[in-house]
């Protein structure tokens, strides 16, 4: 199945890959950890309860990014102490909706701690990328339409201290 077909060679509807992948993901991740919960989910109830998960140690967090149809990589922005910075790096966090899902930001981090500039002249450079030694959870998610993207990559699965003990 390619990107953008609904189809497979039979003509028998199937679900879209990268929904597939990310529901993957996250069944991975729910096998590694406790409770979990992104503190900047829309649908997190009540008003007001948005707070810092506790820290733990073990891998908790699969990393990928996600390519657009054009092929660009998807990106999102994330806040740090220094900036409104850029990523194209995610956690998922929930998959609902047959393809819809919540996705955590991830901060890519050079060696030295400071968070790496992906953008140039307004645009992902990708040459950047090269730059991320690590990443760090950001506290920003974004909901997407997992239906609109043509290629999912992992990149690393890493300790983002996520979940509660």
């Amino acid at each position: 199945m390619g990107c953008g077909k609904k189809d497979d060679v039979l003509g028998v509807s199937r679900d879209n890959c990268v929904c597939e992948v990310v529901r993957a993901i996250k069944d991975i991740q729910d096998a590694a950890e406790d409770v979990c919960e992104c503190p900047t989910n829309c649908f997190q109830e009540p008003l007001g309860s948005l707070v810092n998960p506790t820290k733990r140690n073990r891998v908790d967090t699969r990393v990928f990014t996600l390519k657009t149809a054009d092929g660009s990589p998807f990106h999102a922005f994330f806040r740090d102490d220094k900036c409104a910075c850029v990523s194209i790096f995610f956690r998922v966090e929930e998959v609902f909706d047959n393809c819809c899902a919540t996705l955590r930001v991830i901060k890519p981090v050079k060696h030295d701690g400071e968070a790496v500039d992906l953008t140039k002249g307004g645009k992902i450079d990708l040459g950047a990328v090269c730059e991320v030694d690590r990443f760090e959870r950001t506290d920003d998610c974004v909901t997407v339409d997992l239906s609109c993207f043509c290629a999912i990559q992992c990149i690393a699965d890493v300790d983002l201290d996520i979940c509660e003990d």
